[in-house]
C-alpha cells in the first residue's frame, strides 16, 4: 500500500473492543497501513489479527503505557511517517486518515495532529458518517468537560500561528486539551525520542508539552473524528480509582504554576473524573 500513514493499535489484555477499533480502521476513506503492537499476546489478540490479516508486533518484557506507546511508535516509525497510536477501545471516524493526510498536505511542519471527539456509554450505535460501535447508554457529545477542553484547545484553531511555542503550549497549561487517541505524530520530524516521563498516566500531556517546545505546528481540526470510550475496564478508570490519576496530574500542574493556582486548577480538573464513576 502506498500510504505514509499508519495506525499502531496498542492491543492489551482481552478487550471486547478492540474488534470494533479494528473495522473503524478497515473503513477509511484515505488508505492507511494497519498494525497491532502488545505485549500481553494471547490467542484472542492473534485470533484478530489473522481474521483482519494485520501485522502482529509483539514486544518482550513486562507491560507499561510508556513502554507499550514507545514500542509501537517505533516499530511504525520505521515503516511510516505519520503514526497514529490507536487506543483499542475507540473508534475512529471514515475520515480520520483523510483529514489527517489532507492537513499534512497543507502543512508539512505539523509534528502533532488532533482533533475533537465524542464520549462512549454502552448500546448500540453509529457516528454521522455511518461509523458503527457499540456504546454504553448514550453519546455524551455536548458533556461540559468536552466543551472546556474544546475552548482550551482555541489557540490551535489560529494555525497560521501554530507552529509558535508560546501557542501550543497555551493550549495545554490550563490542563490536557488534547484527547491523546486523537493524535497523530510525525516520527520524520520527531524521531525516536518520545514519551520520555516518569509518570504512569500523564505521560501523554508530559509529551505533548515537550513537543511544543519543539520545531513544528499543532494542528487540530475541531470535528470529532474519534469515538472515545469510557468503561469499568478502562485503564484511565484504575488510574482514578487507585490516584494515580490525581497525583500525576497535580504533578503537572506545580510544574506549570505557582502551588495555590495548581491546587485551584485541580478542583477543577478533578471534575473529569465524574464520567467514570457515574460508569460503574
Amino acid at each position: 500500500m502506498n500510504t505514509i500513514h499508519a495506525f499502531v493499535i496498542c492491543a492489551f489484555g482481552k478487550s471486547p473492543y478492540l474488534e470494533n477499533c479494528i473495522r473503524s480502521l478497515l473503513r477509511q476513506t484515505a488508505p492507511s497501513e494497519i498494525y497491532i503492537a502488545t505485549s500481553t499476546p494471547s490467542e484472542h489478540i492473534r485470533r484478530l489479527a489473522r481474521k483482519y490479516g494485520l501485522p502482529l508486533w509483539v514486544r518482550q518484557g513486562e507491560s507499561g503505557i510508556r513502554e507499550d506507546w514507545l514500542f509501537a511508535w517505533r516499530e511504525g516509525g520505521k515503516r511510516k511517517r505519520l503514526i497514529t497510536i490507536a487506543h483499542q477501545d475507540d473508534c475512529y471516524c471514515r475520515d480520520y486518515a483523510k483529514t489527517v493526510l489532507d492537513m499534512y498536505e497543507r502543512y508539512p511542519d505539523m509534528t502533532l495532529f488532533c482533533s475533537d471527539y465524542v464520549t462512549l456509554k454502552t448500546r448500540e450505535s453509529r457516528m454521522a458518517d455511518g461509523t458503527y460501535y457499540p456504546v454504553q447508554t448514550r453519546i455524551c457529545a455536548g458533556d461540559f468537560v468536552r466543551l472546556v477542553k474544546k475552548l482550551l484547545r482555541l489557540p490551535l484553531r489560529f494555525r497560521f500561528y501554530a507552529n509558535r511555542t508560546w501557542v501550543k503550549k497555551s493550549a495545554l497549561i490550563f490542563g490536557n486539551s488534547i484527547c491523546c487517541p486523537s493524535c497523530t505524530y510525525n516520527y520524520s520530524l520527531i524521531g525516536d525520542h518520545m514519551f520520555d516521563s516518569g509518570y504512569s498516566f500523564a505521560l501523554d500531556w508530559e509529551n505533548l508539552l515537550s513537543l511544543a517546545e519543539r520545531p513544528g505546528r499543532f494542528v487540530c481540526v475541531e470535528e470529532p473524528l474519534i469515538a472515545y470510550r469510557v468503561h469499568s475496564g478502562a485503564a484511565t478508570k484504575k488510574c482514578i480509582e487507585d490516584h494515580r490519576r490525581e497525583a500525576d496530574e497535580a504533578s503537572m500542574f506545580r510544574k506549570l504554576w505557582p502551588d495555590w493556582m495548581a491546587s485551584l486548577l485541580m478542583r477543577f480538573y478533578k471534575q473529569s473524573y465524574k464520567a467514570y464513576r457515574e460508569d460503574s
